[in-house]
């Protein structure tokens, strides 16, 4: 229950955070843009179907091809994002202070990408669907593996292509710039977790590190086989993950074990399993 609440409300801030985009940046602006409403407003060019309409449109569309391909809890996150991304995007453009925001087509684009790559990351993370242009991209991750940010920005720069038709040069440079951030953007979010340190420990006092580690710092640890590159020691290194503020008080400890101890440390994104994601009390009931 706890995980499906978590989902709901990443995913209603997620199409809220993406609509706000659309909405208050890039139609306002004239700018042109990817994803549905990209395909929004090539209709509303040629066949004159205003924007709103044309987002309905063709998200109805993109959901029969999500519910064949996916299945039926996809097709779940699917319908919630094509009522909840239009009525956002409509309650949006009926303020007028929003409406008003800025002029300048620069800092239109640059919040637009900022806001559109933050609303469908946050979506995507929880495995759901904006309901737009990111359905082909799942798909094919899903049949093929491929990259979904690196199949969005190539669905979006197809849809930039047809624009450039009937755009000036400068709305099709804007665009482009939409388009950048939001996958930029996008891609942060995906694999935005919680951030932690990973800590390598090459000294031949491994065994009273690896103790220390255990007993003062709390973590677990991994023992490495490895080979020191000069005289060809066998020697284990030792592997632990902390978090960023135990770093400064696990480097004092290792240095009062042993001062020439080579000890490196690289910042990681996500850290699954006990002590992190699950708690070691829990670890221990199951057991």
């Amino acid at each position: 229950m706890e995980k499906k609440v978590k989902m709901i409300l990443f995913m209603l801030l997620g199409n809220a955070i993406l609509a706000l985009g659309t909405a208050i940046f890039v139609v306002p602006n004239g700018l042109i843009s990817g994803g549905v409403t990209g395909v929004a407003l090539i209709l509303q060019h040629f066949f004159g179907i205003s924007v709103d309409i044309g987002v309905y449109v063709a998200d109805v569309v993109l959901f029969i091809l999500g519910a064949l391909v996916m299945g039926k809890a996809f097709a779940a996150t699917i319908i919630f994002s094509t009522v909840v991304y239009p009525t956002f995007f409509a309650l949006f453009g009926k303020i007028p202070f929003l409406m008003n925001l800025t002029d300048d087509k620069l800092m239109a684009a640059i919040y637009a990408g900022l806001l559109m790559g933050t609303g469908i990351g946050l979506v995507i993370k929880v495995g759901g669907s904006t309901g737009g242009m990111d359905i082909p991209p799942i798909i094919l991750n899903k049949l093929f593996g491929l990259s979904i940010p690196v199949m969005i920005y190539v669905g979006d720069t197809a849809l930039l292509l047809i624009q450039a038709l009937y755009s000036s040069t400068e709305q099709v440079l804007y665009g482009i710039l939409v388009v950048l951030l939001t996958s930029i953007v996008m891609d942060k979010i995906l694999i935005m977790g919680q951030k932690q340190t990973q800590v390598m420990v090459v000294s031949p006092k491994y065994e009273e590190i690896n103790q220390m580690i255990h007993q003062k710092i709390d973590r677990g640890s991994t023992l490495i086989h490895a080979m020191t590159g000069l005289k060809k020691t066998e020697q284990p290194v030792v592997m632990t993950v902390i978090s960023n503020r135990q770093l400064s008080v696990l480097n004092d400890l290792i240095l009062q074990i042993d001062p020439q101890a080579f000890v490196v440390a690289s910042e990681i994104n996500e850290v699954k399993g006990r002590g992190f994601t699950l708690s070691k009390q829990a670890i221990k009931d199951v057991k």
